[in-house]
C-alpha cells in the first residue's frame, strides 16, 4: 500500500459497481467549501492494468476537481479483486459517510456479502428489483433487507409470495410498511401459519390500498405509539395478527 501519493485527479476512474452513485450536489457543496489541507486522502485500488479506481472518496476528489485542484493525495491498494474493492468501500463508509441504503446493496452484491445476495436470489425468484417502487419493483431497500437479516431469505420469499397472493402484482403489493409487518408476522409465526390461508385472510380486511391508510392512520393517531417508520411495521404487524385471528377460537388465536 501506498500511503499519501499525490495523484493526478484525471487519472482516477470511478467503477460502479463498486460506487455510490455521485450526487454532483453534494460534490459542489464540499467545492464551495472546501479546505484542501483538509481533504483528507482518497482510498484508491491500483489495478493489475496500472489503471487506478476510487474506492472511497469520490465526492471529495469531484470536489476537489470542481475547486480547481489538478492532484489529490491518496491511499493505494494494490491487488485487490473487484469484490475486495466492494468491501473495502463497505467498510470505509461504516466507519464515516454511511451510503444510501440501495447504493450500499449494490456494491454489497458486487462484494458478496451473503445478507445482499441472499435478498437479491429471492427478489429475482419473484420477478422484482429492489430500488423504486412499481409493479415489479421494491423501494423499502432498508425494509427488505431488515427481513432477510432478522429471518432469513426464506421468509423473504414467503413474505413476497403472500403479499402477491393476497393482493395481485402491483405497487401498492409492494408498500414498505406492510412488506416489514408481515415480514415480522412470518418470521414469528410462520411455524403454525398457512401462507395460502394468510393471504385470504389479508384480503378479507382490504385492497392494498386499505391497509396502508388503515397502517397510517392508527400509527398517526398514536395507536402504537408514534408515527415512525418502526411504529408503522410494528402497526402493520398488529394488523395482521387481528387479521389472522379473526373466526378463530381465542384457544387457536395468535397473541400479540
Amino acid at each position: 500500500m501506498d500511503y499519501g501519493k499525490e495523484v493526478a485527479i484525471s487519472d482516477l476512474k470511478i467503477d460502479p459497481q463498486a460506487q455510490r452513485t455521485l450526487n454532483e450536489g453534494r460534490a459542489q457543496r464540499i467545492a464551495d467549501n472546501i479546505v484542501p489541507e483538509a481533504v483528507g486522502l482518497i482510498i484508491v485500488s491500483q489495478r493489475d492494468n496500472g489503471d487506478m479506481y476510487i474506492v472511497d472518496g469520490q465526492h471529495r476528489c469531484r470536489a476537489c476537481q470542481l475547486a480547481g485542484m489538478d492532484t489529490v493525495k491518496t491511499e493505494i491498494h494494490h491487488g485487490l479483486t473487484l469484490d475486495q474493492e466492494a468491501i473495502l468501500f463497505l467498510i470505509k463508509n461504516r466507519e464515516s459517510h454511511k451510503p444510501r441504503p440501495i447504493d450500499e446493496y449494490h456494491v454489497g452484491l458486487t462484494g458478496g456479502v451473503p445478507l445482499f445476495v441472499d435478498t437479491d436470489r429471492v427478489l429475482k425468484k419473484h420477478g422484482l428489483s429492489l430500488g423504486s417502487t412499481s409493479t415489479n419493483g421494491v423501494g423499502a431497500v432498508s425494509g427488505v433487507l431488515r427481513i432477510t437479516e432478522r429471518f432469513g431469505a426464506p421468509i423473504l420469499d414467503r413474505t413476497l409470495w403472500v403479499a402477491e397472493e393476497s393482493f395481485g402484482r402491483a405497487a401498492e403489493t409492494w408498500d414498505g410498511m406492510f412488506l416489514g409487518g408481515l415480514g415480522q408476522f412470518l418470521g414469528r409465526w410462520g411455524g403454525v401459519v398457512n401462507d395460502k390461508e394468510l393471504a385470504r385472510k389479508i384480503l378479507a380486511m382490504g385492497t392494498a390500498a386499505k391497509w396502508r391508510a388503515e397502517i397510517l392512520s392508527q400509527s398517526s393517531r398514536g395507536g402504537f405509539n408514534n408515527s415512525g417508520t418502526g411504529s408503522r411495521v410494528t402497526t402493520a404487524y398488529r394488523l395482521i395478527i387481528k387479521a389472522w385471528n379473526k373466526g378463530r377460537r381465542a384457544a387457536n388465536q395468535i397473541a400479540e
